[in-house]
């Protein structure tokens, strides 16, 4: 395990290996804009199936919760309101631009329950193994390197018999979704980012997406990476997903 450093309030660690580098930079970018993005181009339905994938990791109350790549912190937040005062919350992130958006709202938050935001690699998490009651994971495995490692990774941490539940954006398999999806990353996705000076950095998202494992392919890399239990709910027409994995 490699040795890490704790600055205040705040974990960092650079373990983010060179070829993930480009992913990395392109978060710091859009860190400022991220929330706002999000928000808009989602109809604040993202904070619906945010609220969806912590309710299905059942977080305990008074628990110790991992948020994998959580961005701006809204997964990490949810799960802080959830475990209450007596429990512990960790936000992992490798863009360092976006913790610093996070800290900077778990400041302001009126939550009892203290996060620590850790700069890490999703890959080579610096925890003990069966560390975690729950973890979560938003918009974060699309975009690792190597998904059945991170698996892996995400099974080593959480202890026996709980949960871990994985948000994406999918492929939708139905044809006319697919259309559907196709015309909103065009005409809506990529020119609201042009509105941000963003339209590189949002465009990486229609390759990503078919990159991205369906739903049955990524249940049977849960199983895989070892999990007893792996069940994937398409929601918002199959445009969107949550990988929930139960570890024995």
């Amino acid at each position: 395990m490699r040795a890490f450093k704790f600055f205040k309030s705040r974990y960092f660690i650079r373990l983010v290996p060179s070829d993930s580098e480009q992913i990395r930079l392109l978060f710091d970018r859009i860190a400022p804009v991220y929330d706002q993005l999000n928000n808009w181009l989602s109809l604040g339905q993202h904070r619906i199936w945010k609220q969806m994938a912590v309710k299905w990791s059942h977080p305990p109350r008074g628990g110790t919760c991992l948020d994998l790549c959580c961005g701006s912190g809204d997964l990490a937040l949810m799960l802080a309101q959830v475990v209450g005062s007596t429990g512990h919350v960790y936000g992992v992130d490798f863009s360092s631009a976006q913790l610093a958006v996070a800290e900077q709202r778990s400041q302001t938050s009126s939550r009892n329950c203290v996060i620590a935001w850790l700069e890490a690699d999703a890959l080579d998490l610096p925890f003990a193994d069966q560390t975690f009651d729950a973890i979560t994971m938003g918009y974060g495995l699309r975009n690792v390197t190597d998904i059945p490692a991170c698996l892996r990774e995400i099974y080593r941490v959480l202890k026996p018999g709980c949960k871990a539940a994985i948000l994406d954006f999918h492929q939708p398999q139905n044809p006319w979704m697919q259309t559907f999806q196709q015309w909103y990353l065009k005409t809506l996705v990529v020119p609201a980012a042009a509105h941000f000076g963003l339209t590189q950095e949002y465009a990486y998202l229609g390759p990503s997406l078919e990159r991205f494992p369906p739903g049955p392919e990524q249940v049977k890399l849960g199983h895989q990476a070892g999990f007893r239990e792996a069940t994937h709910y398409a929601i918002a027409g199959g445009m969107m997903g949550v990988l929930v994995l139960k570890r024995a």
